[in-house]
């Protein structure tokens, strides 16, 4: 726990860096504080909360800036919130029409972005799971099986199955009237809720090439069931923390394009309640080290289907961000429902 005193020249010390950049010495905390303190006993609080890991000394300044541990603790205890402007209230209700929903997952990504000038990202919502109309298997070589599926929306996705011995045709006639009888008109999330108990009436071979056909069709059917969109991206060059460091820029213009990680950390989100906050390796993604990300979960009819989010430095105002991000989910729920009403 930290005293007031230690808690005002934090405060002090992490706004003046938001908002200047730069190192914050003694003579700037003292002059913003608002306390009545020698420079020695400023400097004396400063060593304690260095110390503590909050704040650290760059090698190339007197001065001291926050460190992840520090923007959490300012995040979590200190931080003030200001209610955001009607102005920008007005700017994202005006761009997130319900008469336009096959536009409202890019637009709210694109006002997030240009609210903040970092980068917006949405977590779009999960597709309903398909229904299964026909499964087939079909030799292709001794260990080799095709299985081909097709959806009652007319989806086709095929997988190759390699198996541990060879299967006659007439096997796979058999297991193909199997999955077909069982399973066709039903999603993936009603077939798994049976297939332990109905793979147990197999005798062990079949078991084992059935077990391997719904993993490979439960992966086909939902590959693509879900995916986010990220906006801005280019504001991140205008970042000086970024823009003088190429290497960090590219690894985290790699993590945009892989998608497959980033979509965990917002899956998290959008799991959650509430306002998430990752600051630096919070995320456990690397190329997420020096970034601050802020997501809220968004609804439709009170069931949370994705969430908003966006991504930037750990040097970002998060007394502005952090609302934005907030009114944005709540108004993308309002016109989703709304558009679902209709």
């Amino acid at each position: 726990m930290l005293d007031v005193r230690s808690r005002t020249l934090l405060k002090t010390l992490i706004e003046r860096y938001i908002s200047d950049g730069q190192p914050v010495g003694s003579r700037a905390l003292s002059k913003h504080s608002g306390l009545d303190l020698s420079a020695a006993t400023v400097r004396n609080v400063m060593a304690d909360l260095e110390d503590l890991g909050f704040i650290a000394s760059p090698h190339t300044s007197a001065g001291r800036v926050p460190t992840p541990r520090g923007y959490r603790f300012f995040v979590d205890s200190l931080l003030v919130m200001h209610p955001l402007e009607a102005e920008s209230i007005h700017a994202i209700e005006g761009g997130l029409q319900p008469s336009q929903p096959q536009h409202l997952m890019t637009s709210a990504s694109r006002l997030l972005s240009g609210l903040t000038h970092f980068a917006g990202i949405v977590l779009t919502p999960r597709r309903k799971p398909p229904r299964i109309r026909q499964m087939e298997f079909v030799s292709l070589s001794e260990k080799r099986i095709l299985l081909i599926l097709v959806t009652t929306d007319g989806d086709v996705q095929n997988r190759i199955l390699f198996t541990e011995r060879p299967f006659s045709p007439s096997e796979l006639v058999i297991a193909t009237n199997y999955l077909n009888q069982y399973f066709s008109g039903h999603d993936f999330v009603q077939i798994r809720n049976r297939v332990k108990d109905d793979l147990r009436k197999l005798r062990g071979d079949l078991q084992g090439l059935m077990a391997a056909a719904l993993a490979a069709s439960d992966e086909a059917m939902n590959q693509g069931d879900e995916h986010y969109i990220i906006s801005g991206e280019k504001n991140l060059l205008e970042v000086e923390e970024f823009s003088s460091n190429m290497k960090q820029l590219r690894e985290l213009f790699d993590l945009f394009e892989q998608r497959t990680a980033l979509m965990q950390l917002l899956d998290i989100s959008h799991r959650a309640e509430g306002i998430q906050i990752f600051i630096g390796g919070e995320s456990g993604l690397a190329p997420l080290d020096e970034c601050s990300v802020v997501t809220a979960p968004y609804a439709v009819e009170g069931q949370i289907v994705g969430s908003v989010g966006v991504i930037g430095p750990t040097r970002m105002a998060y007394d502005s961000v952090i609302p934005i991000v907030d009114i944005t989910a709540k108004l993308l729920s309002s016109a989703l429902s709304y558009q679902t009403d209709a």
